[in-house]
């Protein structure tokens, strides 16, 4: 048995890590040839072929193909069991419909699991780098990486969970107003999926682009109402699943959509203003923080200074 030295391990250590650098460098390059027949079919045959799933999982381990193909393995089962410990696959599903992300569910696992791993490393270099945390105990110096890979996982899921709950505070305050477009629309003569179009065309909100989704399904085939209660089943917006329940009802019992819109609109800016002073009562102690301690402070230093000035002067 050959001895390893230092010299020879971190020789071993650097260029296997070089090699695999270039060769994750070559397989970037984008290929001149065509993709082949099968390549190019196996994506649309999914729900019938099962080798075409397989040929479509071997080909797609991004970012780089080749730490894909080698660390695949083991990636997916640390991406298993952080699914197993953490849970709740249909929640990070909603939360990803909410947010608008086109990922999936085993994408954001995936990049949960590189911000753990990226946390873990970080832990243990500061242990390594600190003095300070060094002399620690041992088991602090093992449950500080821990810990850090746990708090690093644990933020990508609540930046998720950030990024859905602004976008539907985007879309609630963004609802009257679309209300109000359409109920225009329906009363100059348009449908209801004419003034989908015309609102999903003219606006730029994150509702209008999910309008513009809508009229899309319906243009595949999709029955309208389908489409309308996919889209609340998905983003779970209370304001929305009512607009969307009367706009249902209305077509289906025959009654005058313009009615019924602009009464919700109506009822939409009431619900928005006792929002403001729901708001507006919890933030009341709060507002009184800048009146207390810079406002007042400022207000008694300009009147009393002129005063000490006078008395300073006099004297």
């Amino acid at each position: 048995m050959v001895p390893v030295s230092a010299p020879l391990a971190w020789a071993v250590f650097c260029g296997t890590t070089f090699g695999v650098g270039l060769w994750s460098m070559v397989s970037l390059i984008p290929r001149l040839g065509r993709p082949r027949l099968a390549s190019r079919v196996a994506p649309y045959v999914l729900d019938v072929s099962a080798e075409a799933r397989a040929l479509v999982g071997r080909t797609t381990v991004d970012p780089i193909p080749v730490l894909g193909t080698l660390f695949s393995p083991a990636f997916g089962a640390l991406q298993r069991a952080l699914s197993s410990v953490l849970g709740g696959t249909e929640t990070i599903e909603r939360r990803l419909r909410q947010s608008g992300s086109a990922g999936s569910v085993d994408e954001f696992r995936s990049a949960q699991l590189v911000w753990a791993l990226v946390s873990l490393a970080g832990g243990g270099v500061l242990i390594v780098a600190l003095p300070s945390l060094r002399a620690l105990p041992l088991i602090a110096q093992i449950a500080f990486p821990v810990i850090a890979g746990l708090c690093g996982a644990l933020l990508r899921d609540w930046l998720l969970h950030r990024a859905a709950t602004v976008r539907l505070a985007r879309m609630d305050s963004e609802l009257p107003t679309i209300l109000e477009f359409l109920t225009l629309s329906l009363s100059a003569g348009e449908g209801i999926l004419d003034s989908l179009r015309r609102v999903s065309a003219t606006s730029s909100g994150e509702l209008s682009r999910e309008f513009a989704g809508i009229v899309a399904e319906v243009h595949t085939g999709v029955p309208l109402a389908s489409a309308l209660h996919s889209l609340s089943r998905g983003l779970q917006l209370p304001a929305l699943t009512r607009f969307v329940d009367q706009v249902t009802g209305a077509l289906d019992r025959g009654s005058p959509l313009a009615e019924v819109l602009r009464a919700q609109a109506q009822d939409a800016r009431e619900a928005a203003k006792r929002g403001l002073l729901e708001v507006a009562g919890k933030k009341e102690v709060a507002m009184l923080v800048p009146v207390v301690f810079l406002i007042l402070p400022m207000t008694i230093l300009f009147a009393v200074f002129p005063g000490i000035f006078v008395l300073q002067a006099g004297f």
